[in-house]
């Protein structure tokens, strides 16, 4: 599968405990401008209303700027395609305090833009600083072998 845009940070930031793919509902020059690498998911989030997913913060610039129509919003919502059961599941999962749901990576599959999703609780600050702890001393074995 070919990576769009991934969210480096969020693995450093959660504790990712499941993932699941989802369809994101895109227009025809958001696909284009996706497919070509400029889709940028760092910092945004998934909110669920009424029944529906929706993609929140994510940055899609237009394809073509100047033949963009003059309403086009970059940062608007985008509505994630996933079956009911699969956001009632989230939405019961979100009133946990602390879990947040958040895009991982953005891959095509198929001819499709897929957005992957991870349902994770915040790190603490003394936890980040132990995954940088292990992952320093992790490297220096690698070196040392």
């Amino acid at each position: 599968m070919e990576s769009i845009a991934e969210n480096r940070r969020a693995r450093f930031d959660y504790d990712i405990a499941e993932t699941c793919d989802a369809g994101i509902e895109l227009t025809g020059q958001e696909v284009k401008s996706a497919k070509s690498g400029r889709m940028q998911i760092a910092g945004a989030r998934v909110a669920v209303r009424r029944g529906e997913a929706w993609l929140v913060n994510s940055h899609i610039p237009p394809y073509q700027p100047r033949n963009a129509p003059a309403d086009y919003e970059e940062d608007r919502a985008r509505r994630l395609l996933l079956t009911r059961e699969e956001v009632k599941r989230f939405a019961g999962a979100l009133q946990e305090k602390g879990r947040t749901l958040i895009p991982l990576r953005a891959h095509l599959k198929h001819g499709f833009i897929k957005i992957e999703l991870g349902l994770g609780r915040a790190r603490k600050k003394s936890d980040k600083r132990e995954a940088l702890k292990k992952r320093a001393h992790e490297r220096e074995i690698r070196r040392g072998e």
